[in-house]
């Protein structure tokens, strides 16, 4: 039985586990404690507008209905984080590399994080202010 991940502090907990970065999304994966398979979607309004996102999470839903009963890891979370190339990517295109990318996360292998760039924001550092008086 494959169910909905809803609640935030899931989403929070499957971001870290494993990560596999496509032109088009980013799958994470991580054990759930024999909950069975479960999945969730996210598109940030950074993507485009709401009928924009929800077309694209109609895509993700339709993709992951289709490969998780096969291809699912058992009992792991499964997140689905939407890029913007994901919008007009061919769906067929999108269905193959999401079975690449649950391949690499059956065989434990991830994108190294290294790569990660920092979040936009405060960061520290002096700007502007009074320092040094």
């Amino acid at each position: 039985m494959i169910s909905v991940l809803t609640k935030r502090a899931d989403f929070l907990r499957a971001n870290g586990g494993i990560r596999n970065a496509r032109a088009g999304f980013v799958l994470l994966t991580r054990p759930n404690d024999g909950r069975g398979i479960r999945f969730g979607i996210t598109v940030t309004k950074k993507i485009g507008n709401a009928v924009v996102r929800n077309r694209m999470k109609r895509r993700f839903r339709e993709l992951l209905r289709a490969a998780l009963p096969t291809q699912g890891l058992p009992d792991h979370d499964h997140v689905l984080i939407g890029r913007a190339g994901g919008v007009e990517r061919d769906f067929h295109l999108l269905a193959e590399e999401l079975s690449k990318a649950l391949e690499r996360a059956r065989e434990g292998r991830g994108d190294p994080s290294g790569g990660r760039r920092p979040r936009k924001g405060n960061r520290g550092g002096n700007r502007g202010g009074k320092a040094g008086q």
